[in-house]
């Protein structure tokens, strides 16, 4: 078994559950946080066979993770293992320089930063606790403890936003001058709460979106980004090297209630019921990963980004007659056995990803 060099680490707990989210999520329950952190740890000392020593990435996401109660938070970054990276997620209004010099001298390398918007009226339609000045606080209080890779999100496409909102959030991103963003199209699953209230505005802006989506490539790649994948830009080449791991097909290990791992060709899933994660019982979902499958996801995943897709070995998953089309459309670009989007195709992303494969 070859060592899997990236960790994923679940933390569910938030203040709130907002209606668009699908996550595995639960609200509140202090009570519970240090039994969770015992169940994470007694789940990574089962499954640390699996690692590589060293790994290069460790990810705590959820959830919100600096919800977390900080002694637990702190005990859990000081279990794991040492990483070239390790990123914590957090919500702006969570962020007290307390919390930011403890992930600093826990060894947090970066943090990302769950803005979503600056403009208050899109923050309460997605019912975000934050207000636009929480962000820039937490932005002022992580880097005066010492950060020197910040990423923020930014989600477009909320119901209500103008275009003038759309420019005022990246403007407002880009004058903070992170290291990193990742800007998403608002995705709410059929059956969320938010897709009950807000389903109609939805449908209305969907045409709007690639407008918008060019929109935030033209301006973060005018302010000096590199657009590295579809929804992700950065500066100084601080890629997300976790999120990269994935892009690039590589294995990894997701610890916690919910969390899902990709190792040695099978892919499972925990239980997302806490109470029976809290006492030990995973109930994994497994899921064999044939070649094929590996892939398909290769080039979906790998074509996504902007070097260059080496295609050796993924030839039997690419459908000659739509590579000859999206050839001559002028949407991908094949040179050396390498396979790549031209920037209008990457603009169309899965519809060119779909042509391609067999």
């Amino acid at each position: 078994m070859s060592g899997v060099r990236h960790l994923y680490v679940h933390l569910p707990f938030c203040a709130h559950r907002c209606g668009y989210c699908d996550f595995v999520t639960a609200v509140g329950r202090p009570e519970q946080h240090a039994a969770y952190v015992d169940a994470l740890l007694r789940e990574l000392d089962e499954e640390r066979h699996v690692l590589a020593d060293p790994v290069e990435t460790v990810f705590l996401g959820g959830g919100t993770p600096t919800f977390t109660a900080l002694p637990e938070l702190v005990r859990l970054l000081n279990a794991l293992p040492q990483a070239q990276e390790v990123t914590v997620e957090a919500n702006p209004e969570t962020v007290t320089p307390e919390l930011a010099h403890a992930l600093r001298a826990a060894a947090v390398t970066r943090v990302s930063l769950g803005a979503q918007s600056f403009q208050l009226h899109l923050l309460r339609t997605l019912e975000r606790g934050a207000q636009p000045e929480d962000v820039h606080r937490a932005f002022s209080q992580l880097r005066g403890a010492g950060f020197d890779n910040l990423s923020l999100d930014l989600i477009y496409g909320i119901p209500g936003q103008s275009v003038a909102d759309l420019e005022a959030d990246l403007a407002a991103a880009v004058e903070l001058g992170p290291e990193h963003l990742s800007c998403y199209e608002l995705e709410a699953k059929p059956g969320t709460r938010f897709t009950i209230h807000h389903g109609a505005e939805l449908e209305r802006q969907a045409e709007a979106m690639e407008d918008y989506f060019e929109r935030v490539v033209a301006v973060l790649t005018g302010a000096g980004y590199r657009w590295y994948e579809t929804a992700n830009f950065c500066r100084d080449d601080k890629r997300a090297q976790h999120n990269l791991g994935y892009w690039l097909g590589r294995d990894y290990l997701g610890i916690g209630v919910g969390a899902v791992s990709t190792v040695d060709g099978e892919r499972r899933r925990n239980t997302p019921k806490l109470a029976r994660y809290l006492a030990g019982r995973y109930d994994r979902e497994l899921e064999h990963v044939d070649e094929d499958t590996r892939a398909r996801e290769r080039l979906m995943l790998g074509l996504r980004l902007d070097d260059p897709l080496p295609i050796a070995g993924l030839e039997h998953a690419l459908d000659p007659a739509g590579l000859a089309r999206v050839e001559q459309l002028g949407l991908a670009t094949r040179w050396n056995d390498t396979l790549t989007l031209t920037e209008r195709g990457r603009y169309l992303g899965g519809g060119v990803t779909a042509e391609l494969l067999r």
